[in-house]
């Protein structure tokens, strides 16, 4: 793990690192920020995953979350979103390729040897930061915007025993019935849709649900509503009687505005289920 930057913040590190991904094959950059409660011990760890086009850097700089998050006493890890490198495969699009990995191991050409971001979140990178850092894998909450909200709930829900708290900021929710997952779905897994369902949050709450209450935030101006389909969500919970918190928030939409005006709910959510 090497050092890309480290700068002081709210009394804590907001650090940079970078290291050579065995799993995605290139070498990854991902953010830590630890709060100055690091110094004595080991903390709990809040996983934030990104949204289409991000890198570590968009939600680090603008979710606004290293205050709360010193406060609370509870680390934030930002991973990218995808591989980079000039030897990933990439498209033009940009909701396809780099930046847009879906949380996904893939298996399809040109993707499959290095678009493992599936892999590369629930189990590499976790070896190495609680490796090299006051981390405590006891205490791992998972969240994320947009893209990184489908893979903040799809992960939490196939792997309840490693993801303590779970919630998320307008997520994919639906997205084999949504142009925003089935492109992606059918370019990394292939043409068969039964492939694809272990990646959708709405069915992943009807068959699995999780075992613990999730916050769920969605702007109501949100401009790409019709791509995230979060009522299809919150009736599968509803269905099922999961203890969920669904909150359509007025006159928000969907940029790093509304995700910072949220922020401190979120991380106050993971500090008080990781406590």
């Amino acid at each position: 793990m090497k050092t890309v930057s480290e700068n002081a913040s709210f009394g804590g590190v907001q650090g940079v690192y970078s290291h050579a991904s065995d799993v995605c094959g290139c070498d990854m950059t991902f953010a830590v920020y630890l709060p100055p409660q690091a110094r004595a011990g080991r903390v709990p760890v809040l996983w934030y995953l990104s949204g289409l086009t991000c890198t570590h850097e968009n939600a680090m700089t603008k979710a606004g979350a290293q205050g709360w998050a010193a406060e609370a006493g509870i680390a934030v890890v930002f991973p990218d979103t995808s591989p980079r490198g000039d030897a990933v495969a990439d498209d033009p699009a940009y909701d396809l390729g780099k930046g847009a990995g879906f949380y996904v191991n893939a298996t399809e050409a040109p993707w499959a040897p290095n678009f493992r971001m599936w892999d590369y979140i629930v189990d590499e990178l976790p070896a190495l930061v609680f490796r090299e850092l006051a981390l405590d894998p006891e205490r791992q909450g998972i969240t994320g915007h947009s893209m990184g909200g489908h893979g903040a709930l799809t992960i939490a829900m196939t792997r309840p025993g490693t993801y303590r708290s779970l919630s998320a900021i307008s997520p994919i929710a639906h997205p084999t019935r949504s142009d925003w997952g089935r492109k992606q779905l059918a370019a990394y897994l292939g043409p068969d849709e039964a492939a694809w369902q272990a990646h959708d949050a709405t069915v992943l709450m009807r068959e699995k649900g999780y075992p613990g209450p999730i916050l769920v935030d969605q702007g109501a101006q949100d401009q790409f509503l019709d791509l995230l389909k979060p009522e299809a969500l919150a009736a599968a919970a509803a269905e099922r009687r999961q203890p969920m918190q669904f909150r359509m928030i007025e006159g928000y939409d969907h940029s790093y505005f509304y995700v910072a005006s949220v922020m401190e709910d979120h991380v106050r959510w993971h500090a008080e289920n990781l406590a």
